[in-house]
């Protein structure tokens, strides 16, 4: 059988892989810090004693779209936005630290500082914790304190500073959760000073929903063309199969 119909087979496979990424991304446009997962095609060379005539298709996703997303005003004292480069650090449940630039941040009612996804907020010291029934206010450089329902204002403790960090981009990788880790044999960033917050704000998906729906439309035209050319190869195998059955 000709390898048309395993080149467009294959490259009808990818199309599908790439459509539930763009399609993932299309369904976090309004996930605050989501950040999009690019998506590409690259040739391979079929490889044999034939002619170098065919090319199987291969979807990559060599990463993610880093670009900030908009920032629009909350006014809620725990809505933090990171200015620019730079995350906020998340303990995951291996207890291993992941960064976000989600930063709707609330109270859990043991009191500790938690993401909407309900994961642990690093400090400089590890997870941060408030005391229960307290008022949380935090700082452009992340520092975290707390007053009691009542108290004067003198009496406002710290509680500790959020871990902020900024990683250089090649040592982090996109996992399938939407949280970035460093890589094998990468080191876990310090805290970066120069990372700091805009407070009562949150930062918005930089997916763009026209540009989404363009990949979207071009993945079905690419998987419709791969499939026309698996259904002209069988049309041409067919013809073979008669002509050398006229020639028995």
């Amino acid at each position: 059988m000709d390898r048309m119909i395993y080149v467009a087979m294959s490259g009808a496979k990818q199309a599908m892989e790439q459509q539930a990424s763009v399609a993932n991304n299309m369904a976090n446009v309004s996930t605050p810090g989501f950040r999009a997962q690019l998506n590409n095609f690259r040739a391979v060379p079929v490889v044999g004693d034939e002619a170098a005539t065919r090319a199987f298709v291969v979807a990559s996703t060599p990463g993610a779209d880093l670009h900030t997303g908009p920032i629009t005003e909350t006014g809620r004292p725990m809505d933090v936005a990171v200015r620019g480069d730079g995350w906020l650090t998340v303990q995951t449940a291996d207890g291993n630290e992941a960064y976000t630039r989600v930063g709707s941040l609330q109270v859990g009612a043991d009191g500790q500082l938690m993401t909407m996804d309900r994961l642990p907020v690093v400090g400089d010291s590890g997870p941060m914790a408030v005391p229960p029934g307290a008022s949380v206010m935090i700082s452009t450089d992340g520092l975290v304190s707390a007053i009691g329902s009542g108290d004067p204002v003198t009496n406002v403790a710290q509680v500790g500073r959020l871990k902020l960090v900024n990683p250089a981009v090649a040592d982090l990788q996109r996992g399938d959760d939407g949280l970035f880790r460093m890589k094998a044999g990468a080191t876990a960033p310090d805290a970066d000073p120069a990372v700091t917050l805009q407070t009562g704000a949150v930062e918005g998906s930089n997916v763009n929903p026209i540009s989404a729906m363009v990949e979207m439309i071009a993945n079905g035209r690419s998987f419709e063309m791969q499939m026309k050319a698996v259904k002209t190869a069988d049309e041409d195998a067919q013809r073979a199969n008669s002509l050398l059955s006229l020639t028995n």
